[in-house]
């Protein structure tokens, strides 16, 4: 087994608002085969999400794969609400960093 770097299989790695109390990210793959071997490897789950955002499983709305669109979904309760005293991305935009560290499992 060997792991590939999300970095690798994605095009499009982003986080955006999904109105002022949650935030969802979006990992869209470039192409079938990168996409089914993220879904295969069942890595991207609530316990992985939870451990990267330093959050409780339960603040997870839902983790939702579209193979119409080759994407995986995440959505999370925001820490604080968009334009909150003391939040620092209104929009959202920044907060899909901690995605970038998932290594996806290949066996081959």
């Amino acid at each position: 087994m060997k792991k590939v770097p999300i970095t690798e299989l994605a095009k499009v790695i982003r986080s955006k608002n999904a109105g002022p109390y949650e935030l969802t990210m979006d990992i869209i793959f470039k192409d079938e085969s990168g996409y089914q071997k993220a879904v295969n490897s069942k890595v991207i789950n609530k316990s992985l999400i939870s451990k990267l955002y330093h959050i409780n499983e339960d603040q997870i709305i839902n983790i939702v794969q579209f193979p119409q669109a080759l994407a995986i979904k995440a959505t999370i309760i925001r820490p604080r609400p968009s334009g909150a005293l003391g939040e620092t991305d209104v929009y959202g935009a920044q907060q899909h960093a901690p995605l970038l560290k998932i290594d996806i499992p290949i066996y081959e």
